[in-house]
């Protein structure tokens, strides 16, 4: 049971944000992502190919060190970006770091390399009841600057196991056309002790209908447009709040 002072919503009130913001039925999202998947290597959605994942031999040590899940993206904890890390961060060609912390870590997890790297700083709670869903656009944006301009991006936050986890599956998901269930897996395969917490799975589940109806709609169609949908949840989420 989360423990977070951040976090006054219970799960029946998560349950009713994902209820309110999914687009599409549990079985349509199944059935959409499954068609979504299958012109992967196709020309309709002009996907990249899935980077094999290739397992690797795992050993405990390395939850502390970082490790690239697809070219140009790292997942790791805190103590990869440390002081005594920069070598490695830059022997690795990281060019952006984002830093994922609550605001109680603020005063320890924090940019260390302010004038080397571009950082974008993310406060977020491990808590099932946190709304990391509306962070993955301002992600995605971001690991996509550094993609263009030939850079390569950390993702920590204190462990690597839950909130940064959740924020790189979101990122492989929209960027390889993947299920929330294969692109876990392939992070998985590449850092074996990712492990977002319920709700945050809950969430990401439900972002499968949610960048499947943005990819599908015309961009000119009004009404695929996504804000009205976020704007919904943190209504939700506000009138939570408010009530408790």
């Amino acid at each position: 049971m989360c423990t977070c002072t951040n976090c006054s919503y219970s799960r029946y009130s998560l349950q009713s944000v994902l209820k309110s913001m999914t687009m599409i039925t549990d079985d349509e999202s199944v059935d959409e992502i499954e068609e979504l998947e299958s012109f992967n290597h196709g020309s309709r959605f002009q996907f990249p190919d899935v980077p094999s994942a290739g397992m690797i031999e795992w050993s405990y040590d390395m939850r502390r060190s970082m490790q690239e899940i697809v070219p140009g993206l790292f997942l790791g904890p805190y103590s990869a970006a440390m002081p005594s890390k920069l070598e490695t961060l830059l022997v690795n060609g990281i060019t952006h770091i984002i830093c994922v912390r609550a605001t109680m870590e603020a005063k320890i997890v924090r940019p260390k390399f302010p004038d080397r790297f571009r950082y974008l700083v993310l406060d977020i709670s491990d808590c099932p009841t946190e709304n990391i869903i509306q962070h993955f656009s301002t992600v995605r944006n971001f690991i996509n600057e550094s993609l263009e301009s030939g850079g390569k991006t950390l993702i920590h936050g204190n462990a690597g196991i839950s909130r940064s986890a959740a924020l790189a599956i979101a990122f492989v998901m929209e960027k390889y056309g993947l299920s929330y269930k294969k692109a876990y897996a392939l992070l998985q395969a590449k850092r074996f002790c990712v492990n977002p917490n319920e709700g945050f799975s809950q969430q990401l589940m439900a972002y499968e209908s949610i960048y499947l109806a943005n990819l599908t709609c015309p961009r000119s169609n009004s009404e695929c447009n996504l804000k009205r949908p976020f704007d919904d949840i943190d209504r939700t989420l506000e009138a939570m709040d408010t009530e408790s």
